[in-house]
């Protein structure tokens, strides 16, 4: 992901550097980066003990490698800097802004002064305790909750980190994103997590304190898969709010299109665990609406950056396509999926399908022809998602007035090193679990 949308319409002018105390936020300068010259946009300043540092926006980069850098040392001041220029506004649209306003005046009683674009989101600050505005409770959750969704708009996501290192557990962790944890915590940038209870501190002092009083060796949910590799608990937000709030605040600092839920009772969390001598240590999760219009099988999915590259994300996914086949329905991911998750889906999808094509091929089962509906019907997969899997493979093509799947060579080739991969699987005798269900009471959510 690249710069946001607003940015390509910026118009910059070039400026000659004499200190670097002329940058201010918005600026964009060149820094050195792996011994590469790169193109950045200053977030936030920051100088402590003499030391200036930047936090930059690489651009055309993900958010995720945005850091601080010390100016010193890293800003190529001969190239110079660009600040950002306000062009002159078109009239008509001055006009119409003008009417706008008024007519926002009339409804609201007053007019709210316009945002600095190189302001922070004051939303992504209100909960660090910097009030814009008196909200009720249940105004907050109607205003964060849309149709149930954990997804929220990306622009009104903050752009800066919080936090430099994350200890969870035994693990150190750099985070990508910002997340909301209490302001407090933000003094030594680093946060200690329990990786059993999800409860976060600023010193390992506490966190130490904390671990030797504390009992929790699992989430706290029921234990609905067990294997000799993994384990899966199924969590109730109404039920175990405070816990399931910590993991979406944890999965914030690596999420950048989450936002943070303070009303989790809408969502079931299915959360995988590796077992130790001391206990389950979460390994990553994925949540599920209890009700979902758009037949959504997960509302968001994460697998812990210590854990990653290991093959558990896509026992996740696997995992939420098994509770699919229970309950006799097919499901999708919500959109938009992250650019990891959409490599992960697609993944998973092309082995399942490669995989049944080719044993149907092999197997003559069903005069080796089956349909699209057939195929979603045995794997979960919705149609649309068995279509765009096909077409990424090259398998789809038009024949006689409808369109067919097509075994290829190139097929029968990557079935054949499926075969001998070994991938770890989710095993179905291994799952005890009922789909729950829930009154018309129960699915309603709010204070």
């Amino acid at each position: 992901m690249g710069s946001d949308d607003s940015d390509e319409k910026k118009i910059y002018e070039s400026k000659t550097f004499t200190s670097l105390e002329e940058i201010f936020e918005g600026c964009k300068c060149y820094v050195t980066k792996d011994d590469i010259e790169r193109v950045v946009e200053v977030l936030a300043i920051n100088k402590r003990r003499n030391i200036l540092k930047f936090y930059v926006h690489y651009d055309d980069f993900n958010k995720r490698l945005d850091e601080w850098v010390v100016a010193e040392e890293r800003v190529i001041m001969e190239k110079g800097y660009m600040i950002p220029v306000i062009p002159p506004e078109d009239p008509k649209k001055k006009k119409q802004k003008k009417t706008s306003d008024k007519k926002k005046q009339q409804s609201n009683g007053s007019v709210t002064e316009n945002k600095n674009e190189n302001i922070v989101d004051m939303d992504s600050l209100n909960v660090q305790g910097i009030s814009t505005e008196e909200i009720s409770r249940e105004a907050e959750i109607d205003r964060l909750r849309t149709s149930g969704s954990m997804i929220q708009n990306p622009h009104q996501v903050a752009r800066i980190r919080n936090f430099t290192k994350v200890i969870i557990g035994e693990y150190e962790v750099e985070p990508w994103y910002f997340s909301a944890y209490p302001i407090e915590l933000t003094d030594n940038d680093e946060i200690y997590i329990d990786d059993f209870t999800l409860e976060y501190f600023g010193s390992k002092k506490q966190y130490e304190r904390f671990r030797s009083k504390c009992s929790l060796r699992h989430p706290p949910g029921n234990e609905i898969y067990r294997d000799d590799y993994v384990s899966f608990f199924e969590i109730d937000g109404k039920n175990q709010r405070k816990w399931c709030r910590n993991l979406c605040l944890l999965s914030k600092l690596f999420l950048d299109h989450k936002t943070l839920y303070y009303d989790v009772d809408p969502f079931l969390f299915y959360c995988m665990t590796r077992r130790d001598e001391y206990g389950h240590r979460l390994v990553g999760y994925f949540s599920k609406e209890k009700m979902s219009q758009e037949n959504y099988n997960v509302a968001c999915i994460l697998t812990l950056p210590q854990y990653q590259r290991k093959g558990y994300g896509r026992l996740l996914i696997e995992f939420s396509y098994e509770l699919s086949k229970v309950e006799k329905k097919t499901g999708s991911p919500e959109k938009p999926l992250s650019d990891l998750g959409l490599l992960s889906y697609r993944a998973y999808w092309a082995d399942v399908l490669i995989k049944l094509l080719c044993e149907i091929n092999f197997e003559n089962k069903m005069n080796s022809e089956i349909s699209v509906e057939e195929i979603s019907a045995l794997t979960s997969i919705t149609v649309q998602d068995i279509l765009h899997t096909a077409g990424v493979l090259g398998i789809l093509r038009y024949h006689k007035g409808q369109h067919m799947i097509f075994i290829t060579d190139e097929l029968l080739a990557r079935y054949e090193k499926l075969k001998n991969s070994k991938k770890r699987r989710i095993h179905p005798q291994f799952l005890h679990w009922s789909p729950p269900s829930f009154t018309q009471g129960q699915l309603k959510f709010g204070f």
